[in-house]
């Protein structure tokens, strides 16, 4: 995949790594909905769903070359979970799925030198709307 942002910058960085995660995707049951989904102030990652369709999954995805000041995962804490619920119910809302779907947030953290070794970390049901 060709990033769109300049090579070296963090989005490139980021580009690369949720083309990493939706590699994998279907070795987790999920199916591509949507991308970079920007709605209530939220971005949302990866926006999927399971193979039965039964199920949306929103996906936050973070990157890091080493986890020497801790794991991408570590990173999702309160403030970012709340935005994501805020803006996963906005989208809910608006595709008129709201209350018709099981939702699930999970995390996905990728840990490597430029991501060419990355040491993959997924996290079902990292949080939830409580």
């Amino acid at each position: 995949m060709v990033s769109r942002f300049a090579p070296g910058s963090t989005r490139a960085q980021g580009d690369k790594t949720e083309a990493l995660v939706l590699s994998r995707l279907g070795e987790h049951g999920l199916q591509l909905v949507e991308r970079n989904v920007e709605l209530a102030g939220a971005e949302l990652d990866l926006i999927a769903r399971t193979t039965d369709g039964e199920t949306y999954v929103f996906i936050e995805v973070r990157g890091r070359a080493s986890d020497e000041l801790g794991t991408p995962v570590e990173t999702v804490g309160e403030r970012k979970r709340k935005q994501i619920i805020r803006g996963a119910t906005a989208w809910l809302v608006k595709n008129d799925l709201w209350e018709r779907v099981a939702v699930r947030f999970d995390v996905v953290g990728v840990t490597g030198p430029e991501l060419e070794t990355p040491t993959i970390e997924w996290i079902v049901g990292a949080f939830e709307t409580s």
